[in-house]
């Protein structure tokens, strides 16, 4: 690949944008952009913009584009990818990139043409879409061009979906539209309840990280937040434990897994063989949540494991599969 072409991959989530180019993840960011109120001028991308989250002056607005894995604001969904564009092009030295991009299955043909035009606007000689949850099979290191059958469960943060993948193609999946950030606002929800205490999303997104858990892990961990008191408005300090996290989003999660239940239930019964021989794959940020493999497990009555390393495999797969052009070629037809 020379210094006028390079191939990316590119997964477009709702909480943070991955790109794959070389082998490796080059850029790892929050999908997050601030800019002024009046002017709508950008003053901040990715880490930055998420930086200022909170804590920014009135004429600023920081904003998340992308809601619930699709463009919800168009223009500024450009302007962040232009920016991460031109961030990686400034190391590699490359013009026009091919992408390829994740979306959610089973957008619509407008969604995938806003995803497709934003792309391309923002730089990219071509742009191609794939359904997340193919990309993120392949990245996992997945045989799916093979005629068994393989389950992978992408756990993002504004979608989730399952799908049952053989011979390059999704044979069934199902999607909702709720990931990582409907866990947050779960947690959010329930202090608010519990402690009448407001807390915001980044805070409630650390502790799902520091001391979240799907199930019982044997281990009680605990954590001090700080947020305003909801009768007296001044600010207040308690301590969360991982058994508080646990009962918080226990409903959210049970709705998610939905997903995984409903595809199960449509799988041709000689891949549902296959499936339970070889479980359930997870990908995606909520993969990281302690004990959401157990959760899973018990839910669905199939074993689920995480990825190796869950968080990238879309980003991989989006790589591998604009690198492989006998593969592109099978796959993107009627897309």
């Amino acid at each position: 690949m020379g210094m006028f072409s390079r191939k990316l991959g590119v997964d477009l989530g709702t909480t943070n944008v991955l790109i794959y180019a070389g082998g490796q993840i080059v850029l790892q960011e929050p999908s997050m952009v601030a800019l002024t109120i009046e002017e709508e001028r950008v003053v901040a991308v990715g880490q930055e913009a998420r930086d200022m989250y909170g804590r920014h002056p009135e004429h600023i607005e920081v904003l998340r584009p992308l809601r619930d894995g699709v463009i919800a604001d168009y223009e500024v969904t450009e302007a962040m990818l232009r920016y991460f564009f031109r961030k990686v092009s400034s190391r590699m030295r490359f013009r026009g990139p091919e992408v390829m991009l994740s979306v959610p299955y089973g957008v619509t043909s407008v969604e995938k043409r806003a995803v497709h035009e934003a792309a391309v606007r923002a730089g990219a000689r071509e742009a191609y879409l794939l359904p997340e949850p193919l990309l993120a099979a392949l990245g996992a290191g997945l045989p799916i061009s093979t005629p068994a059958g393989n389950m992978v469960f992408n756990l993002g943060g504004g979608a989730s979906e399952a799908a049952v993948l053989a011979m390059n193609g999704i044979v069934v999946a199902e999607s909702v539209r709720m990931g990582g950030m409907r866990l947050d606002e779960a947690i959010i929800n329930y202090i608010r309840r519990k402690y009448s205490l407001v807390i915001g999303e980044p805070t409630a997104e650390s502790i799902k990280i520091q001391i979240g858990a799907a199930v019982d892990i044997g281990e009680e961990l605990s954590m001090e937040i700080q947020g305003r008191d909801q009768v007296g408005g001044l600010p207040r300090t308690i301590t969360v434990t991982t058994g508080e996290v646990v009962e918080a989003i226990e409903e959210t999660l049970t709705t998610i897994v939905g997903a995984a239940k409903a595809v199960l239930e449509k799988t041709p019964p000689e891949l549902a063989s296959d499936i339970i021989d070889r479980g359930i794959v997870l990908t995606g940020g909520g993969a990281l949540l302690r004990g959401i493999d157990e959760f899973i497990t018990r839910q669905v009555g199939v074993p689920a494991y995480r990825a190796e390393d869950p968080l990238v495999a879309s980003a991989v797969g989006a790589g591998r599969a604009i690198e492989d052009l006998a593969f592109l070629r099978r796959t993107v037809q009627g897309l």
